[in-house]
């Protein structure tokens, strides 16, 4: 599970009858664009998406992601160190391999060899943003940016 920043184009904003918030449009210390959450499965395979505003948190967006997966762990990164997090997994019997933020008081193990097979969702967003329209978003609502991204995930599995 990772979240990746992404670009809008400038012809993104300005959708009829809409707001950015209702198009997943935000402005972060980067400018304007949004957020693509993800979860993808061990072998780096996409199974679910959400798009938020590029200034949205991405632990905010963990519980949703992993709602309805059956998975015996989860491997995040920093971003996702909550308490919140951690007792929602442990209460379902899912092994948190989270390492845990530099300014927490109480420390957390976290195990670094299961940690290292975090790079299989590093590698598909990589593999996402080879396609332009993924990369830098040129639609206008949300709807037609997660059908770009469900079609290129598609394409990841024919590769």
């Amino acid at each position: 599970m990772d979240g990746s920043v992404i670009r809008a184009h400038a012809c993104a904003a300005g959708a009829a009858n809409s707001t950015a918030d209702n198009e997943a449009l935000g402005r972060s210390k980067d400018g304007f664009g949004c957020k693509i959450h993800a979860l993808c499965d061990a072998l780096g395979m996409p199974l679910k998406y959400i798009l938020t505003g590029g200034q949205a948190a991405e632990c905010k967006q963990a519980i949703p992601l992993l709602e309805n997966v059956n998975a015996s762990a989860v491997l995040a990164d920093k971003a996702y160190d909550t308490n919140e997090l951690r007792g929602w997994l442990e209460c379902r019997g899912i092994k948190a391999v989270i390492p845990p933020k530099s300014n927490r008081k109480e420390e957390i193990e976290c195990d670094f060899w299961h940690y290292k097979e975090r790079h299989a969702v590093e590698c598909m967003f990589g593999k996402l943003k080879h396609y332009r329209r993924i990369a830098t978003r040129y639609e206008k609502k949300a709807i037609n940016y997660m059908g770009m991204l469900s079609f290129s995930s598609v394409l990841l599995w024919l590769r």
